[in-house]
């Protein structure tokens, strides 16, 4: 199935390096934790939508990125 892609470029690099810090966050500085492994999953699903340009929820609320 193709999306849409609903996110500029920008917020793209953003998400997923505030994806990957998440992670390290979540594994390193939380260890063995609950909390810590919800970080990093939600780390890895910022990463998930940076890298297809696609984030339901922001397409649930209708948001489109401006025709060029």
């Amino acid at each position: 199935m193709f999306y849409r892609k609903n996110l500029p470029g920008w917020e793209r690099a953003m998400r997923a390096v505030g994806g990957v810090l998440m992670i390290a966050y979540g594994l390193l500085g939380m260890p063995g934790t609950m909390a810590g492994y919800l970080i990093a999953a939600t780390g890895a699903v910022a990463i998930l939508t940076g890298s297809f340009g696609f984030c339901p929820a922001c397409a649930m609320v209708g948001r489109k990125l401006p025709s060029s």
